[in-house]
């Protein structure tokens, strides 16, 4: 009975996208507690995410969004959680700027007074930080066609030469696990810049979370600062917060 309840729990998420609590002891007529342990054993099998009040679909994506389409998507988050992130930067450090448009964001907000050495995958933001005198390397690799960006045992190779101070990575997808992308090597190449990474800044708006990509990155204890908008999940927020990552929300 159990299994068949929880089976049209699913179902109805699939074609609502979310569920309260009291609208399942309604349908199902069950107490709340018994409410609370069907959701905490959907979530558990991936299926859901729970939110104060009940429950939202999961979204698995398989597909990257393409630059275009991301670049106009919460634009004004974006550039909020690039001015706060770019605030990290210090004198003289070696900064690491992901892929993506929040780390291209990152990369155009950056002080550059602060004469900070960058190293990146990303043409965009090697481009924009050395039209402004920003000393910059960039990794080798195969260049991916629209994204403009590099990656593979050439880029992987390039950054384990290098000790990074402040890394900001970007991502796919994002739960109280860890940090998920859409492209292997891609991910192969940040999993080698957190190992050398001082200081790793996950910046992400409220997009990614509850996004599960195919490729894991890492799990979220390996992140010591995220930055998000006010739109997250709080109770995703406070389970992270929990595993000893700074979370920093903007407005």
């Amino acid at each position: 009975m159990n299994q068949a309840r929880r089976k049209k729990i699913v179902e109805l998420l699939e074609k609502q996208g979310a569920v309260t609590n009291g609208e399942l002891m309604e349908t199902f007529d069950i107490s709340i507690e018994t409410v609370r342990r069907d959701l905490a054993y959907l979530e558990k099998c991936g299926l859901l995410e729970r939110v104060y009040g009940g429950a939202v679909k999961r979204k698995f994506m398989r597909e990257e969004p393409t630059y275009d389409n991301r670049e106009s998507k919460n634009f004004q988050e974006k550039t909020a959680i690039a001015k706060r992130a770019s605030e990290y930067i210090e004198e003289n450090e070696n900064v690491f700027f992901d892929i993506g448009t929040t780390a291209l964001a990152v990369a155009e907000q950056a002080n550059v007074e602060k004469s900070f050495k960058g190293f990146t995958n990303s043409l965009r933001v090697a481009i924009s930080l050395s039209e402004r005198n920003i000393d910059v390397t960039l990794t080798g690799g195969n260049v991916r066609k629209g994204e403009h960006c590099v990656s593979g045992g050439i880029a992987e190779s390039t950054m384990r030469l290098f000790n990074i101070d402040k890394a900001f990575i970007g991502a796919a997808g994002i739960d109280e696990n860890g940090v998920t992308d859409f492209i292997p090597q891609e991910a192969f190449l940040r999993r080698q810049v957190l190992e050398n990474a001082r200081k790793v800044i996950l910046i992400a708006d409220s997009s990614k979370f509850g996004v599960r990509a195919a490729c894991n990155v890492c799990s979220i204890e390996e992140i010591d600062v995220l930055i998000t908008d006010e739109k997250a999940p709080k109770e995703t927020l406070k389970k992270i917060q929990k595993k000893g990552v700074t979370v920093v929300v903007v407005k």
